[in-house]
């Protein structure tokens, strides 16, 4: 049986991953806020110069030129957004995915250990009902382990994948960009 005492400590820990919880969502906003400043500035920056470029331009060939040699710094700098992202995305659902991990343990811990009260209170007679409930446990957490798995599988054939379309795309301007 749960005491007050229990119950309260539950509740603190709860009230104590989510305050935690919030803040490193506040954290993982405020990088893709400075992220999208740095990236505004500098393509403001990166305009001003192009106009500045654009307007010497004397003939036709070298508007070309000038404009085959922005396509592949453009690339560049779009792979280089996105993996911040990306980054920033994946930083944060991990802190989120840990907090549940270590959640997760700590109410199968208790509920565990629940189980075993019980079953040392049992009735005689109730050992095959007890042998089914921590057999059932058992079962569950072996499920609840295999899902992580798969999460993480997932996720890391995910950033594979996203790492192997942004090296594609800047590869490909910077052969177009050659042939031009």
């Amino acid at each position: 049986m749960l005491t007050a005492e229990q119950v309260l400590a539950s509740q603190k820990a709860t009230v104590e991953t989510l305050f935690g919880l919030t803040s490193k969502a506040f954290e993982g906003v405020e990088k893709l806020v400075e992220l999208n400043v740095q990236a505004s500035k500098a393509a403001l920056a990166e305009t001003a110069n192009t106009t500045q470029s654009i307007l010497g331009v004397k003939d036709a060939q070298e508007l070309l030129a000038l404009q085959a040699g922005l396509f592949q710094p453009l690339a560049e700098k779009t792979a280089a957004y996105s993996r911040h992202l990306y980054d920033i995305a994946a930083g944060t659902s991990t802190e989120f995915g840990k907090a549940f991990e270590g959640q997760a343990a700590e109410a199968q811990k208790k509920f565990l250990g629940l189980v075993d009260s019980a079953a040392k209170n049992a009735p005689a007679g109730s050992e095959t009902a007890v042998a089914v409930m921590k057999s059932s446990v058992a079962a569950a957490n072996n499920a609840f382990e295999s899902v992580q798995k798969a999460v993480k599988q997932a996720s890391d054939i995910a950033e594979a994948n996203f790492t192997a379309v942004t090296n594609t795309a800047v590869s490909a301007t910077k052969t177009a960009a050659k042939k031009r």
